[in-house]
């Protein structure tokens, strides 16, 4: 991972998620592009918008950006001092979706990063509204999504939920492999299963994965009884005292069907746990 994409509107989250990840990368040589967007909707801190835009505004909105930006920048070199890593900063008007898929074909992005929560600190949901509308319009670049304000701890218990459908192909998870790698972690694969008895193709996934895992600790746990899989799945991070966990998101896929059930509204779900989505690239 070369090219890590790290958003942030100046919030103590972001500023989180952006230290976890130069902490998790510290022994590679990376370079960051810091980003901000900004808009018509934006506000500058301790200001109210005025009732119509304009040039002016606009101008101001984009001196905070960059301010803010410069600010961080310099907080996080004075704070890592690492020479395997730089830090570049984007500012720029627009939606922030859409300014994340430009630069990842732009700047050859690797790894996108994320905090779960921003200014508003929402806590009704376990991804914060714009880390899930960046997760459902990404096809080609992970995203790495930081619950709220965590001191870093290097993964040595990752997990990897899948039902075995789909998404267990090496190409699929890569970026989850080449973490492992870097952290030394061992790997727990845990199938929520809906139906008791694996059907072929889903026999033939996991020994794609028992594949993919070679030469890693890794181990198996089948979940089978329960009414609800988000806590199912946070029930079971804890249970296993997981450090990071990943699943593959695709349309169909287990993590739709979780983004969709009404328990994603639950307070806090997934806050203590980093929480790595993988596009399907395998189509499989």
């Amino acid at each position: 991972m070369k090219n890590i994409l790290v958003a942030t509107d100046f919030s103590n989250n972001a500023y989180c998620a952006l230290f976890y990840a130069s902490q998790l990368l510290k022994s590679q040589p990376c370079t960051f592009y810091l980003l901000n967007t900004y808009n018509e909707l934006s506000l500058l801190e301790g200001e109210k918008l005025p009732g119509f835009g304009g040039k002016k505004v606009m101008k101001q909105l984009k001196a905070a950006s960059e301010e803010g930006l410069a600010r961080t920048s310099y907080r996080i070199v004075l704070d890592t001092g690492n020479p395997n890593h730089q830090f570049k900063t984007i500012s720029k008007k627009g939606d922030l979706g859409r300014r994340i898929l430009k630069l990842i074909d732009k700047k050859e992005i690797d790894l996108v990063v994320m905090g779960n929560k921003g200014q508003t600190q929402a806590g009704e949901l376990f991804f914060g509204s714009n880390t899930i509308k960046v997760v459902n319009e990404m096809t080609t670049c992970p995203v790495l999504a930081i619950p709220g304000e965590m001191d870093y701890i290097s993964p040595k218990e990752i997990a990897f939920v899948t039902d075995f459908r789909t998404g267990c192909q090496a190409e699929t998870i890569s970026p989850l492999l080449d973490l492992i790698a870097i952290t030394d972690a061992t790997i727990k694969i845990m199938h929520i299963n809906e139906n008791k008895v694996l059907s072929d193709i889903q026999e033939t996934n996991k020994e794609t994965l028992r594949t993919c895992f070679n030469g890693i600790e890794h181990s198996f746990h089948e979940i089978y009884e329960f009414s609800d899989k988000a806590k199912t799945i946070d029930s079971s991070l804890d249970k296993y005292k997981i450090d990071l966990f990943s699943m593959v998101h695709n349309r169909r896929s287990l993590f739709e069907r979780l983004t969709r059930e009404p328990v994603i509204k639950d307070v806090s779900m997934y806050s203590d746990v980093p929480f790595l989505v993988l596009p399907n690239k395998s189509g499989k």
